[in-house]
């Protein structure tokens, strides 16, 4: 006859302590309650396991929408439309420095809005008031657009008014990762993917 130490069984069985933790390999997660043999009790706790925290993602910046906008610029002077040569070289410009500074970070629950070299300050909306930081399941809609050539970044959360608040942004990040991740964080948009 074999001892009870010695024994095979399916799960794990301790005999350090008066009371032995025995968790089967069909049910790793609850924890059953088993009496020492001297008549000492002890209660045990169910180890349900936390959820996973998902990593960090920060998209990487892309300068398709800035380039796309200079071209146009330079489209526009040799065909001799000034102003909207100028329009779009400023703007193009200006995107093309704020994609090397504006960050999203999709941390585990929330997306935050990030100016490179301030991520530890807490930098208030200059339109809306508050941190440019909104949890995920605050999100009511959210969409690309174009898909083919994101140029715009859209979503409506109702954590900054209760009734909704629309957000903009240009897409100056890659659009294939920043599509995947809205989609991993926030569920699917309500058209069709990117192509």
């Amino acid at each position: 006859m074999q001892s009870i130490a010695s024994r095979q069984c399916a799960g794990r069985v301790s005999f350090a302590q008066p009371l032995a933790v025995v968790r089967p390999a069909s049910s790793p997660r609850r924890a059953v309650r088993v009496q020492a043999l001297w008549g000492n009790k002890k209660k045990t706790t169910s180890s349900k396991a936390a959820p996973p925290k998902r990593a960090t993602v920060v998209p990487e910046p892309s300068l398709n929408v800035p380039l796309g906008l200079l071209a146009i610029s330079g489209l526009s002077a040799y065909e001799g439309v000034t102003p909207l040569a100028l329009l779009a070289g400023v703007l193009g410009a200006f995107l093309a420095f704020q994609s090397t500074r504006v960050k999203f970070v999709f941390d585990d629950d929330s997306l935050e809005v990030v100016i490179a070299g301030k991520e530890e300050e807490q930098t208030e909306n200059a339109f809306v008031g508050g941190r440019n930081r909104w949890r995920y399941d605050t999100f009511v809609n959210w969409e690309l657009w174009w898909p083919g050539f994101p140029i715009l970044v859209y979503f409506k959360e109702t954590q900054t008014k209760p009734e909704g608040q629309i957000h903009f942004f240009p897409v100056i990040f890659n659009g294939r990762q920043l599509y995947d991740v809205m989609v991993e964080r926030c569920g699917p948009s309500q058209n069709s993917m990117p192509k």
